[in-house]
């Protein structure tokens, strides 16, 4: 493997953090995945039959947690310490979040069944992404967005408040506020009042 890192005494966590390129199996890494997975474990078997016990998990599992906020089990992440989830927020079952880099879910958001949000990104050249190389970009959902079931979100995406994604739409650059998004790639097809 070459030695991408030699002039740089950053931990692999910062790295990833940074959004540069990070070995993806690394020993701290891989740490930090486990917690998570195992929080996520017993998030999901609990939370179905006793919803008050498995909050404490979900408030461990993640970086923040809005008071009145619902997430529905199952729930899927990496690492769960870099979402931050704001106040009344609704997810609905089988949430998958990949929190390489920072996700940032607002207040009063609904979120369908199904949605993936999707922060790694991989080099395009071989011998990297041989060598188990990636790196990510960070998501932002604004303030009362919703997003319908099935909704894909890429890395690197905003999606200003008010705004509304149809569906199965696979949201690969930014959405402004206030507007109704649909497809593969999704566009833009009308705008919403401000209210």
């Amino acid at each position: 493997m070459t030695n991408y890192f030699e002039n740089d005494a950053r931990s692999m966590r910062e790295r990833m953090q940074a959004g540069d390129l990070y070995i993806a199996d690394d020993p701290q890494l891989e740490a930090d995945s486990l917690r998570a997975s195992s929080l996520s474990d017993q998030y999901n078997r609990l939370g179905p039959q006793n919803p008050a016990a498995a909050a404490p998990l979900l408030a461990e599992l993640l970086g923040g947690l809005g008071e009145g906020t619902v997430i529905r089990p199952p729930i899927y992440v990496d690492y769960g310490k870099y979402i931050t989830v704001g106040a009344r927020t609704f997810i609905n079952f089988n949430l998958t979040a990949l929190d390489v880099a920072p996700i940032t879910i607002g207040d009063d958001v609904q979120i369908g069944p199904n949605v993936q949000l999707l922060t790694p990104t991989h080099p395009l050249a071989a011998d990297p992404r041989r060598d188990k190389l990636e790196a990510a970009r960070p998501i932002a959902i604004g303030n009362n967005v919703w997003l319908g079931g099935g909704v894909m979100v890429l890395p690197g995406v905003s999606i200003g408040e008010n705004t509304v994604v149809g569906a199965g739409a696979v949201v690969t650059r930014d959405l402004p506020a206030n507007v109704i998004a649909v497809g593969n790639p999704a566009r833009i097809v009308r705008e919403l009042p401000n209210a």
